[in-house]
């Protein structure tokens, strides 16, 4: 292998998990080429409405991705391209990539759109799933990036009205493809999928103007969609009083060589249906599923509330066709689970397609030398997913498995940390640094206010009169400029934005659209490139705190616009630049919990080149793969857990502390310092960054008699047990329940494991004792991906499935030394009794116990069922609020090993983008005390939940009480309570706060 490795990355595919990927290795000091065949980067994302169970808008939560993106100076766009060849070697790859041509001129072009208004040809509309037309010149949606048209020369006519009308000089009909050649370290491989077409299923009637497909019902709902997200009967356009989903279209078919499970057809399905009735509030949604496979983080809650909240109807059955009348009516006609044939009408029918490979994935497969499954997705390892059968090729997204948005996002950061990980002697050595255009001095001048007013689709329009927000705007004091824009956050307005402050000479920027959690520092970025200092920047939240919340009243709802954009404005006028500092920061990580997420996490960033601190408060390493024995491919979990403990115990650039306890943790990103116990002893260390894999544990149950008989086990318990040969199963009778202490009023959540593990536990059983009978008893069995693979081949071992209600469970007596367990079978509507050997109990996943004390000691929020909380489910999802804090494993929720190796290499990535900085920056939001009238009394000190403040004597000789503003958050919690007024917070200074506060009550 070279040793002179290259410092710069392909990503191919520039979907969610790509887009992550290449955002994680350009923050993390590499150079990034990301390719797409597409003529915009974005995916199928930039074609859905909202995400679940948050129900951001899923423009605006990957127009901030686009955006960084296309901005970043280290990031190279190949869009229309095509690779052709990767020669070479790990670390030093030379990737041949051919460049289609748009027939426009990507330097020259600068995507106003002339072309596209005057060309006198039309075509379908890919991005809209062709259920609209576009011209023949055209851009793919209105925030694509890059924002450069693209002309098809099969389909036009040669006018020349797009050439005479490009002010631009543009459009070029003699352009050619061209070839590119770039040296590169590693590969990233992330594209994607494509869904099911089911034209393959005749007997569900795609061809009939009613029925759609889920994809694009999604462009229904999406305001900018074909019906500009107006749930509509297709044949009429009337809009319609019934919609059926049907779940499993191309999903879990053998027939069609498509015998994994899609996972995430069930959770779109009800996402489709709440968004429908949000529009149409008494539209009739029914769902038509075999097993509700909502397994994910929130999912199952937002199940609950689908069903409780929404009315929407569940019912279990797989449908055999969609008829259609003779009046054009459609109707389906199914048996319910007591065996009668029912019929029912529908105006309109969704079929909840899966996912399948994307086009073109066994070309690149040989291009690149890597194996696809029997499915054509990337074979990879259960304990290895990120890794393919090539050195220096890495995989992520749903070209692994079929996967929801945050598991996608996430091994889009694991990828990341692989890729970079191979070439991290030469991190820094292409990289271009950022560079802004010098501040503009605002000082004396009068304040100058631009307002921004956002459609965001109909998630603000179709409430708020925006117009007339603009309108009243305009008339406030200050404002010299106010517009409506119908994305804010795309990326041509960001430029747009630059042009007006400079045109207008603006010193304030104001935008009103949706939450500054996820778009304040895009927004602040885009004033810092228009050489504004970026805290002359406010926002005004009228989505969250107004379409959303007053959607029934749009008068109303106009009015609260209003008003919020008054008060920001009336802020505005006071804003003052603030500055940050630069703070010198510890490149050394800790590493809380030594289970195979830990493990995996501190051996990951040894070979990012940084030392680690791995804290394990148990006496030996491992967690849970303790009690793991088999896996569902037949990989050892034990010589798994053998080689990772040999890994990091003898890795000198890790430092394993076992049987210790955190005693405190203070400091900041790039500065903690930790206060450990260990056998009586105390020590301090420091780091820069800490990653938390703390890990969880197996529910020990109240229930079904166990801890009264030894012959009632967990799975845990069990696998144990027959690894270490004390069951002999031969003629016995082995019975298994599930949803032991999940889905229930105490724990609501799904724990996701519990079905692959008594599936993988029944085969173990099966192939050693074929003679043994084993019995599952289930509420929904949970095979999602391809492990319904092994779900079908424990059927066909004669594992025999039953289900049960979550009313009607399963009871457990004992009649002498006789087990019992009665059931009712939900399909034959009899109670059986089963008279079991062993009794194994698929428990619940439930929180470390030590959670709420790291919680404390680390001010990391927690959900209500103590798994920690994440910054954000779909945007970051393995990072906290808390800057430099990550999460990992089971510490997140319950997850398998492969899921769990996957996000813990995604949490190195993401700490990676911290470490690798020379030094970090203080917010300029922080609290600043006045000390000529503090009194040093300390109350401040007391009040922090950060330990901020500290009290000093000044050069005055005074004490008082000085702010670390390395540490400070801005919450504000030292200036509230101040008795002597002597701390301001900056952004959030009393006048400023004031001012919004007469601003309310002003008319």
């Amino acid at each position: 292998m070279s040793e002179d490795k290259i410092g710069a990355v392909l990503v191919v595919g520039a979907g969610i998990a790509g887009m992550q990927s290449a955002l994680d290795l350009a923050d993390s000091g590499f150079k990034v080429y990301l390719l797409t065949e597409y003529p915009s980067i974005g995916g199928y994302m930039a074609k859905l409405d909202k995400t679940f169970p948050t129900n951001d808008c899923a423009m605006c939560i990957i127009s901030p991705k686009l955006v960084d993106v296309a901005g970043h100076p280290n990031i190279e766009l190949l869009t229309n391209c095509d690779l052709l060849e990767l020669s070479g070697e790990p670390g030093s790859f030379k990737a041949r990539i051919r460049k289609r041509t748009r027939y426009v001129d990507e330097e020259k072009c600068t995507g106003c759109g002339s072309c596209i208004s005057v060309c006198p040809v039309e075509i379908l509309d890919g991005f809209n799933e062709n259920l609209r037309g576009t011209k023949n010149i055209f851009i793919p949606f209105p925030q694509a990036v890059p924002l450069k048209a693209t002309r098809r020369k099969e389909t036009c006519m040669g006018c020349g009205l797009c050439k005479v009308v490009c002010e631009s000089g543009a459009i070029d009909f003699n352009l050619t493809d061209s070839e590119i050649t770039i040296d590169i370290g590693s590969v990233v491989l992330a594209p994607g999928y494509k869904t099911f077409d089911p034209e393959l299923m005749k007997e569900y009637r795609y061809d009939h103007p009613d029925v759609l497909r889920s994809i694009e019902f999604e462009r229904f709902l999406a305001p900018t969609g074909p019906t500009g997200g107006h749930v509509i009967k297709p044949s009429t356009g009337e809009e319609p009083k019934s919609i059926a989903w049907i779940q499993c279209v191309g999903s879990r078919n053998e027939r069609l060589d498509r015998g994994y499970c899609s996972s995430v057809c069930c959770t779109y399905a009800i996402k489709e249906a709440v968004i429908a009735k949000e529009h149409v509030p008494d539209l009739s949604c029914t769902i038509f599923y075999m097993d509700m496979r909502t397994f994910g983080k929130g999912f199952e809650e937002y199940y609950n509330r689908a069903k409780d909240e929404y009315g929407i109807e569940f019912i279990r059955c797989r449908v055999p066709s969609v008829k259609v009348r003779t009046d054009g009516g459609l109707f389906i006609r199914y048996e319910n689970e007591e065996g009668e044939i029912e019929e029912r009408e529908f105006d309109v029918v969704v079929l909840s397609v899966g996912f399948q490979p994307p086009d073109g994935n066994r070309e690149l497969a040989r291009i690149l030398g890597i194996d696809l499954n029997k499915f054509g997705f990337c074979e990879t390892g259960e304990f290895t997913p990120l890794e393919t059968g090539r050195e220096g090729i890495y995989v992520c997204g749903a070209f692994v498995e079929p996967k929801d948005i945050p598991e996608t996002v996430a091994q889009g950061s694991g990828a990341s940390a692989k890729a970079s990980a191979l070439i991290s002697t030469s991190r820094h050595t292409q990289v271009t640094e950022r560079e802004f255009p010098p501040e503009r001095d605002v000082s004396g001048e009068l304040p100058r206010i631009g307002v921004f007013v956002c459609h965001c689709g109909i998630n603000i329009a179709s409430v708020v009169d925006v117009l007339a927000v603009v309108e009243y705007a305009k008339t406030l004091p200050g404002v010299v400029y106010a517009e409506n824009d119908l994305y804010a956050c795309s990326q041509d307005n960001q430029k747009h934005i630059q042009e007006v402050i400079k045109e207008y000479n603006l010193n304030r920027v104001i935008v009103a659209s949706c939450s500054p959690r996820t778009h304040e520092p895009l927004f602040r970025n885009t004033c810092r490139e228009a050489g504004l200092n970026p805290y002359l920047f406010e926002m005004a939240n009228i989505r969250d705190q107004c379409s959303w919340v007053h959607m029934h009243e749009p008068e109303k709802a106009t009015e609260k616009a209003k008003d919020l954009v008054r008060m920001a404005v009336a802020k505005a006028n006071m804003l003052q630049p603030l500055k940050t500092i630069p703070i010198e920061m510890n490149h050394e990580c800790m590493v809380i919990g030594g289970g195979i997420a830990g493990m995996t996490a501190a051996s990951e960033m040894t070979r990012q080149g940084y030392r680690v601190y791995l804290i394990e408060k148990e006496a030996e390493l491992g967690g849970n793969l303790r009690s793991i024995r088999y896996s569902l491919s037949g990989e050892d979990p034990q010589e798994l857990l053998r080689r990772m403990i040999e890994e990091v115990e003898t890795n000198p650039m890790i430092e394993v502390m076992k049987s210790t306890t955190i005693d405190s943790i203070e400091g900041y990103i790039g500065n903690f310092k930790v206060n450990l116990s260990r056998n009586g002893e105390k020590r301090e260390i420091g780091c820069g960054v800490i990653i938390v894999a703390t890990g969880a544990e197996e529910y020990k149950p109240k229930e079904y008699l166990y801890g009264e008989d030894e012959r009632i086990v967990t799975q845990h318990e069990f696998e144990e047990l027959m690894d270490e040969g004390k069951l002999d199963l031969s003629g016995k009778t082995v019975v298994m329940i599930q949803c032991v202490g999940s889905r229930e009023e105490e724990r609501t959540y799904c724990s996701r494991v519990c079905c692959a593990t008594a599936i993988k536990n029944s085969i173990v059983i099966k192939e050693n004792y074929p003679d043994a009978d084993v019995y599952i008893l289930y509420r929904d069995i949970r095979a999602y991906g391809f492990k319904e693979e092994y779900y079908r081949r424990a059927r066909d071992l004669g594992v025999i499935f039953i289900r049960y209600e979550k009313d009607e469970k399963p009871e457990v007596t004992k009649d002498g030394d006789l087990l019992k367990v009665g059931v009712v079978d939900q399909l034959l509507k009899e109670k059986f009794i089963i008279e079991p050997d062993l009794l194994v109990l698929s428990a619940a996943t439930i929180p470390a116990a030590d959670n709420p004390r790291i919680s404390e000691l680390l001010k990391l929020p927690l959900t209500e069922h103590g798994f920690f909380l994440e910054a954000h489910a779909k945007l970051r999802p393995v990072d906290f609020a808390t800057d430099g804090v990550f999460l990992c494993g089971l510490a997140h929720s319950p997850k398998l090993i492969g899921e769990t190796v996957s996000q813990a290499c995604a949490a190195v990535s993401r700490a990676c983008t911290v470490l690798s900085r020379p030094f970090i920056e203080s917010e300029g939001t922080i609290a600043k005390v006045n000390e000529l009238i503090c009194s040093g009394c300390g109350v401040c000190v007391a009040a922090c939940p950060y330990e901020v403040p500290e009290l000093v004597v000044n050069e005055r000789g005074a004490l008082v009480a000085r702010i670390n503003e390395a540490k400070c958050k801005g919450c504000g919690v030292c200036g509230c309570g101040c008795p002597s007024s002597a701390i301001t917070m900056n952004h959030f200074m009393d006048m400023q706060i004031m001012a919004q506060i007469d601003a309310f009550g002003a008319t």
